[in-house]
Parts: structure tokens; C-alpha cells; sequence
């Protein structure tokens, strides 16, 4: 059913990297309805979101004097539509000077998320956790409440952005014939954790891990990432791939991801 990647040189895994999560915020934002630029010099999704993360352009590629107005464009359809919105600038955008020209039109550089990929051959089999975790897959409504709930204690915006990201993927839809899978992680019954893949451009994308605040320390983040990749590893996949913060950046590599990228974000608020 998906394609699958086989080319596990580090130019390819970087490409990987930028273009599953181009296509990660593409189709989120598509599901919000949000409008859709897709050329061949921009990629953008804005309007489907209140989130400034989520309003982004994914792709760029200008020359240095048609740069500027692009810019201006992008910032035109946030005003249009009253919403913050923000930059994903990966390796492969060009002018190379992009990200000072978007500091000049009024972004701010948030940060960079450390591109990663590991070689699902290489995945460990058996990651320390408590003895009381259990790992499932959201198959239904009820399940996707909770697991909203759960990203809801500490991930991103908090319940701003887990109650968005919830609606979405519940309009998305849970079964296998969507590119999604979610997971959650019960402790002693309790949920404590979550994680969802994104199975596009060849490999299988891992995002929102969140383990809350009282349970961390455990395992339990690198335990919740694992079991996903396993199964994605079980249906053919090759290649994992994430973003990470700095914070979870010894986690992953723990686990066997290599960094292979840097994604600079650049934010703009709304004026409203």
C-alpha cells in the first residue's frame, strides 16, 4: 500500500527527513482546511490552523530576485486570513540566504528541530521501561479523546494544540488506509504517553512524543517511539525519521537516530 525507501545514503535521508515532514504539515493543514500553495516554487498550507507551527511553508525554490515577494506573499495569506504563521526552512530551500531575508521581513528564528533518521534494521529490540506500560494503537474515538488529553499535559501549546491536532486526525480517520498511526502509553492503567506515525515519502515519520511531566525519567519516550517503529518496521518500512528538540535529541540517538539535518523555524505572529 505505501512505498518504501531503500536508499539509506545520508543525502537521501536527509531529503527523507525534509519531505516527510513537508508533507506531514501539507496534509494536516489540508484536513483543517486550510488553502494550499503547491508549485513549483512554493509549498505552503495556511488558514487550517490557529497554530503559528501548522500555517507554514514547507518548500521554497527562488531565485534571489523573485525571493522578497515570495516572502510578502506568504505573509499576505497570514494577514488574509488573520492567523500566525511560520517558515520550515530545510536544506534544500533556496536562495541560501533565506533566512536572513525572512529575519528582515519581520520572522523570528525559533529554533531549529535536529533532523534524524535511523535504519529500522538497526531499531533495538527490547528498550528498558516499567514493568506497568502497555503500548496500543488509537483504533476509535474514545481511544483519540485520550490520547488528546494526554499530549494535552506538556506537548507544544498545550491543550490549544492537542485539541486541534485531536479534531484533525479525527477527521482524518483511524483505520489502515490512512497514512497515520497513533499510539498511546498507559501506565499502570494510567496514559502517560503518546506518539503517532506518518508513513509518506518512502519512510515511516515519528511525531508527537510526549511522556507527562510526573512520568518521565523512565523510558517511557523512547519505549512509545520504539513500539511504533517496530510496527512500521513490520509493515515494510526501511527508514524512520523525526524532529527533535535538543532536549530529546539524546533519546532518539540512544535509540540509533543519526542527526542528517537541521530544519530552521521562523515564526511570524498574527496582528490580531
Amino acid at each position: 500500500m505505501f512505498a518504501v525507501t531503500h536508499d539509506l545514503s545520508p543525502p537521501a535521508l536527509a531529503a527523507a527527513i525534509e519531505d516527510n515532514g513537508a508533507e506531514f504539515l501539507l496534509a494536516l493543514g489540508r484536513a483543517g482546511g486550510g488553502a494550499e500553495r503547491r508549485d513549483d516554487r512554493l509549498h505552503w498550507t495556511i488558514g487550517g490552523s490557529p497554530l503559528d507551527y501548522h500555517n507554514c511553508v514547507v518548500r521554497a525554490d527562488l531565485e534571489p530576485d523573485e525571493a522578497d515577494a515570495a516572502i510578502r506573499a506568504s505573509i499576505d495569506e497570514l494577514r488574509a486570513r488573520r492567523v500566525p504563521g511560520s517558515w520550515h526552512v530545510g536544506p534544500s530551500m533556496r536562495p541560501g540566504d533565506l533566512r536572513e531575508r525572512l529575519v528582515r521581513h519581520g520572522f523570528t528564528h525559533a529554533g531549529d528541530d535536529i533532523g534524524m533518521a535511523i535504519d529500522l534494521g538497526q531499531l533495538p529490540e527490547r528498550v528498558p521501561a516499567p514493568t506497568g506500560l502497555r503500548i496500543e494503537r488509537v483504533r476509535d474515538a474514545r481511544a483519540l479523546a485520550t490520547w488528546a488529553a494526554t499530549l494535552a499535559n506538556g506537548f507544544g501549546e498545550g491543550e490549544r494544540e492537542a485539541s486541534w491536532v485531536g479534531a484533525t486526525y479525527a477527521a482524518i480517520g483511524l483505520d489502515d488506509g490512512v497514512p497515520w498511526r497513533h499510539y498511546l502509553g498507559r501506565l499502570d492503567g494510567e496514559p502517560v504517553a503518546t506518539s503517532s506515525l506518518f508513513l509518506a515519502e518512502g519512510v515511516a515519520g515519528v511525531y508527537f512524543v510526549l511522556t507527562v511531566p510526573e512520568a518521565r525519567g523512565q523510558g517511557i519516550g523512547a519505549a512509545i517511539t520504539a513500539a511504533a517503529l517496530r510496527q512500521a518496521r513490520a509493515m515494510g518500512f526501511r527508514v524512520g525519521v523525526l524532529g527533535s528538540s535538543d532536549m530529546g535529541e539524546p533519546v532518539y540517538r540512544r535509540l540509533g537516530f543519526v542527526e542528517r539535518c537541521r530544519i530552521g523555524l521562523y515564526e511570524l505572529p498574527s496582528t490580531t
